[in-house]
């Protein structure tokens, strides 16, 4: 008796993994499967600044203003693609606790 419960609780065990594996595998793969879309719409090389720091070019103050504009766009028209992202991230990283 003692045997076929232990038996028992260790395949709930097991199921209970399996599961918790096949849920993390599911928000990856849906993970994987938003962000490029979200990476070639809202990650803008030209607008993060990076590559201007590295070489040291200066901008105009309207220059800086046009730049400032087209992030803000970018920004609002990102945000839910972002924000889904986070929560997706989130959802993985409780199912891998």
């Amino acid at each position: 008796m003692r045997f076929t419960t232990f038996l028992l609780l260790c395949t709930l065990s097991l199921a209970g993994c399996e599961s918790k594996a096949k849920k993390i595998e599911q928000l990856q793969a849906q993970y994987n499967a938003e962000y490029p879309t979200y990476a070639k719409d809202c990650v803008d090389v030209e607008t993060d600044g990076a590559a201007r720091l590295l070489t040291g070019k200066k901008l105009s103050d309207e220059e800086m203003a046009t730049l400032e504009t087209r992030k803000k766009e970018r920004d609002a028209r990102c945000k839910p693609q972002a924000d889904r992202l986070a929560e997706i991230q989130r959802q993985i990283l409780a199912a891998q606790q």
